[in-house]
């Protein structure tokens, strides 16, 4: 039978990259039941033996104040892995090992994993694991999860614990006199009800009720609300105690107990240190430089710049290879299909449809890269640093920067995880105003969009125009937080402190999974989602179609110019020679003319048509036809179906078989478009209603609805009045030729 090994730690504790060393390719990603947390799970092949291995999300604690700390104490409890490897840094080892404590009188099968020794070597940091490891009464050993050293030992130890059938009991450390004596009375009384009896260890849930754990407190309310009862009033009655004679809290007396315990372990010679500690390490100098308040957003500037130049420089030659195979799939979609719904389904809603989003995954990839190369160097967390100081004069608090970047505040995020990741705020009015302006992100679904009118109209600025854009969804989001926190969601900011993890030379093979993990998951979206939506458009793009006598008319209108026409061109143009005579020629852009107002009329006679037409007359004040009101409408379900409609619309209208020419090559070309038109579609793009799936998720995070319906409304009411400002104001000065 297979045994399930489970990785936890804090965040920037290298879990990841062990979890990626240990499974490499035999990985895959998906979702716990019913959250949106991340999860990860792989095969480790070592010595024979086979152990799933499931990467919990990183945590501080096992104290539920995140959807995070909840996802991985449920795993533990609920699955009972046959043991858990516990990533600690060595060079951050006393708060690290503040987790371990807690998985110790969770009473969970335990080993330590000591990850970046190196690190800890390099700063004069001496550890005897083996004293560790005995005073903790655990397998500890020493690793470097992005080489791989110490892996084989690791993994023969974790094997070990599940061949042992003696299991340490958990962990019992003293919180003092009073705390112990509460905690006593409590265990008493749950042991003799057979409160959430099986569940957890009964000491352990007399902890929690003293920390005011909610989830825990839930589910002893909804066991047996009466007996709750009686362990909250035990508790309420400690705290009243601490808050008199010692004007603390049970909470912060656990806190610090439990590091007491920590520093005696490192007292008994554990840690030892050579040389100057007073001297700086190198990520420290690095940081005076690099978080620097003048130096530090200059160079944050110039970061984000370079990932756009690097992302657009490289990414054109394989966006090139891309779009002419979509070009060379249509024409022989064209050439060899039977005229019919199949083959306009076939070229416009899948090809020209999906192919106009899957054209951009080289340029997503590329910029996958760079985010991930960011993230595993540890400076993405500088960043959220920095920006601490500038969300709290916007009303925001500093946990909010990592749902910002998260969504996409460099690039390539998703709003889904960017409003989850809101649930660390302990601040609801902080988390609220967060909820509502982490969709103003770049994220990965509006990158096609802007990447596409980039490349159309700005084709020699781009990696420019796309900081400039980075730049103004900021602003945005800012100032729209400053204006929600001053009206609707007033109230006081609350204190932020941030550790700021050292600077790691990320490994080729996390940089290389990490972003394919990213891209695969943009590919899945336009081969399922994106597929079916642009399919639907193209539906309703194409019935109920034209009347007969429509229809009638523009072949009456063929019928007239092939009459009038010299017979020889007529026969000339039967033949589909592909040197046509000048005469011929003529004639062929005639009726290429008729048949191209027929298929507009169609176009415009479909479902969608009606519906963007309808709209025209208030969407021609910020430069948007009814074919971009038909795209736009899409872009409520996901924004890559802007592109992907696009894409459709201008295919179904053009029906020349020779036309290949990719979508931005087209939109360039058209008189509806120039780049004041392409400004005021950025800007709508950036600021209108959420994706629905990002709504949903709001609605669920803020506890209500009404909020969900707030951020579709208020988004779309500011993105049009920016969209329509801009684009009146260039029309005037003339300056775009609009």
């Amino acid at each position: 039978m297979e045994k399930t090994v489970a990785l936890a730690g804090n965040p920037n504790s290298g879990k990841t990259t062990l979890f990626n060393e240990l499974t490499g390719a035999r990985q895959h990603v998906g979702n716990y039941p019913g959250v949106t947390v991340e999860k990860k799970e792989g095969v480790c092949l070592e010595n024979g033996a086979r152990l799933k291995v499931v990467d919990l999300p990183g945590t501080y604690s096992l104290t539920a104040y995140s959807l995070e700390e909840v996802v991985a104490r449920d795993f533990l409890v609920r699955e009972k892995p046959a043991t858990v490897i516990n990533i600690v840094d060595a060079s951050n080892l006393e708060r690290n090992l503040y987790l371990t404590v807690q998985f110790m009188e969770l009473g969970v099968p335990l080993c330590i994993a000591l990850n970046m020794m190196d690190v800890a070597e390099n700063r004069g940091i001496d550890i005897d694991v083996e004293k560790l490891s005995h005073l903790m009464g655990m397998p500890v050993l020493p690793i470097v999860a992005r080489n791989g050293r110490g892996k084989r030992e690791l993994v023969a130890a974790a094997s070990g614990l599940i061949r042992t059938p003696e299991k340490s009991p958990p962990l019992v450390i003293s919180y003092g006199a009073d705390i112990d004596l509460a905690l006593a009375e409590m265990e008493g009384k749950i042991t003799g009800a057979g409160f959430l009896a099986g569940a957890y260890p009964a000491r352990w849930v007399a902890l929690k009720y003293l920390e005011k754990d909610k989830q825990i407190r839930e589910l002893g309310h909804a066991s047996d609300a009466a007996f709750a009862a009686e362990l909250e009033e035990v508790a309420e009655r400690l705290a009243h105690h601490l808050e008199t004679t010692l004007q603390t809290d049970p909470e912060a007396m656990i806190v610090d107990h439990r590091y007491g315990y920590i520093r005696s372990l490192m007292q008994q010679g554990v840690v030892s240190y050579r040389g100057d500690q007073s001297r700086l390490h190198v990520s420290d100098k690095i940081d005076k430089v690099v978080t620097n308040r003048f130096l530090g957003p200059l160079i944050m500037a110039g970061v984000v710049f370079g990932l756009y130049h690097f992302t657009f420089t490289y990414s054109e030659v394989p966006v090139g290879w891309v779009e002419d195979f979509f070009g060379w799939l249509g024409a022989l979609a064209e050439a060899h299909l039977p005229d019919g719904l199949f083959k306009s389904m076939m070229i416009s809603g899948v090809i020209d449809g999906v192919g106009g989003v899957l054209g951009f995954v080289p340029l997503i990839l590329f910029m996958f890269f760079g985010i991930a190369l960011l993230e595993d160097s540890g400076y993405l967390a500088r960043v959220a640093f920095m920006l601490d100081r500038v969300f709290r004069v916007f009303g925001l608090h500093g946990s909010s920067v990592m749902p910002f970047i998260i969504s996409g505040g460099i690039a390539g995020g998703c709003a889904v995880p960017g409003v989850m990741a809101a649930r660390t705020l302990k601040s609801p009015k902080e988390r609220l105003a967060t909820l509502l302006t982490v969709p103003f992100m770049n994220c990965g679904a509006k990158l096609p969009v802007f990447a596409l009118l980039v490349a159309a109209f700005f084709g020699d600025h781009r990696a420019s125009v796309m900081f400039l854009i980075t730049v103004i969804s900021w602003i945005g989001a800012l100032l729209a937080a400053r204006l929600l926190r001053s009206t609707l969601i007033r109230g006081a900011a609350t204190p932020f402190v941030m550790e700021l993890p050292p600077y790691r030379l990320p490994t080729f093979r996390g940089l290389l999974i990490h972003t394919w993990e990213r891209t695969w998951q943009y590919i899945k979206k336009a081969g399922t989602v994106i597929l079916g939506i642009s399919i639907l458009l193209w539906a309703m793009m194409t019935f109920p179609g034209l009347p007969e006598e429509r229809l009638a008319g523009f072949e009456r209108q063929r019928q007239e110019i092939l009459a009038s026409a010299p017979a020889s061109s007529v026969a000339e143009l039967a033949t589909e020679a592909e040197e046509l005579s000048a005469e011929t020629q003529a004639l062929r852009d005639r009726l290429l003319e008729v048949d191209a107002a027929a298929a507009e009329a169609a176009l415009r006679n479909s479902l969608a048509g009606r519906i963007g037409t309808s709209l025209e007359g208030v969407s021609r004040l910020a430069g948007f036809d009814w074919r971009t009101n038909i795209a736009l409408l899409g872009g409520f379900a996901a924004k890559e179906v802007v592109v992907s409609t696009l894409g459709t619309a201008y295919s179904m209208s053009e029906v020349d078989p020779e036309e290949t020419a990719a979508l931005s090559a087209r939109l360039a070309a058209n008189p509806a478009w120039d780049p004041l038109v392409a400004w005021s579609l950025i800007l709508f793009t950036i600021f209108y209603a959420p994706c629905f799936v990002t709504v949903v998720c709001i609605a669920r995070e803020s506890g209500s609805w009404k909020w969900g319906a707030f951020s579709m409304i208020f988004n779309t009411a500011l993105a049009f009045a920016l969209s329509v400002t801009v684009y009146q104001l260039g029309s005037l000065s003339g300056y775009w030729g609009g």
